[in-house]
């Protein structure tokens, strides 16, 4: 059977590889910005048969340093691959990653694994939620692994930093919601607003009927805000988590590899000389 090791994998795909024992490392990356002890308990609950958890600010981001990175800086490179390592995770493993529903968190770890140069990496289409909503089995149990062996390999990803995107280029997508991005409400960091010349486009919109649309009908999307192939687009959010959801959903529709400004908003704003916009 095979499986897009670029973007997404459905719940019968999964389903089909665990009752084969087909070998896989499946993690488990629920998450919750405002109780960060949530994702473990949802999965010390129950998960996934053979999942390992995840913790977005502990595995998947690095300290946070005052005034100089953003609020989930990415880990040195070889730290995350040491990290992956002890998942069990090798040079020809296929990782399949999920959250709770929606992908943003699911989809750090997807470009995260990329950032290593490891491309046999996907995302469970609709998550926790679509795999119990098909009263698929759960478990308790604690899954561990041998640890496994990473190769250093060139990044499948692309970065840009806040010096590029003083440069005024083409395609900046913010990928937070849309009171965030005109600076009407910010519940999470100190100052509102925007970069100049980002277009809002919520990452949630991304998603219908809690998976990610049709390959075709996010083309049209980008499209219609005036994006599309070869464009090669830069993404930002708050942090740097769901500006990847954008970044999967650009691979899914047929984009060439965008980037990813991993500081985003949260980084931008520690510099007082980066001009802000408010508004649409």
């Amino acid at each position: 059977m095979a499986v897009n090791s670029l973007t997404l994998i459905n719940t019968a795909e999964l389903h089909e590889r665990l009752d084969a024992e087909i070998p896989l490392v499946l993690l488990d990356c629920r998450f919750d910005l405002f109780d960060t002890g949530l994702g473990r308990r949802l999965f010390d609950g129950d998960h996934i048969p053979g999942a390992q958890y995840v913790d977005l600010n502990q595995d998947l981001s690095d300290i946070i340093k005052p005034g100089v990175t953003g609020r989930h800086p990415l880990p040195e490179r070889d730290v995350f691959l040491n990290t992956a390592a002890a998942w069990g995770i090798s040079d020809d493993t296929q990782v399949i990653a999920y959250d709770a529903d929606n992908g943003a968190y699911a989809a750090r770890l997807w470009w995260m694994m990329r950032w290593l140069g490891h491309a046999n990496v996907s995302v469970l289409n609709g998550g926790f939620a679509a795999w119990c909503g098909e009263q698929r089995v759960v478990s308790k149990d604690q899954h561990h692994l041998p640890k496994g062996f990473l190769s250093q390999r060139q990044p499948i990803t692309r970065q840009v930093n806040a010096k590029d995107l003083l440069s005024k280029p083409e395609a900046i997508i913010d990928a937070r919601d849309r009171k965030r991005f005109s600076g009407e409400s910010e519940p999470v960091d100190p100052i509102a607003g925007h970069i100049p010349g980002a277009i809002c486009m919520p990452f949630t919109e991304n998603m219908a009927d809690g998976k990610f649309k049709p390959k075709a009908t996010l083309l049209a999307q980008y499209d219609q805000a005036g994006i599309s192939p070869p464009q090669v687009p830069i993404c930002y959010c708050g942090s740097g988590v769901t500006a990847a959801h954008h970044i999967l959903a650009l691979k899914h529709a047929g984009f060439p590899e965008p980037s990813l400004y991993p500081g985003s908003w949260s980084e931008w704003i520690t510099q007082p000389e980066h001009p802000i916009e408010t508004g649409d």
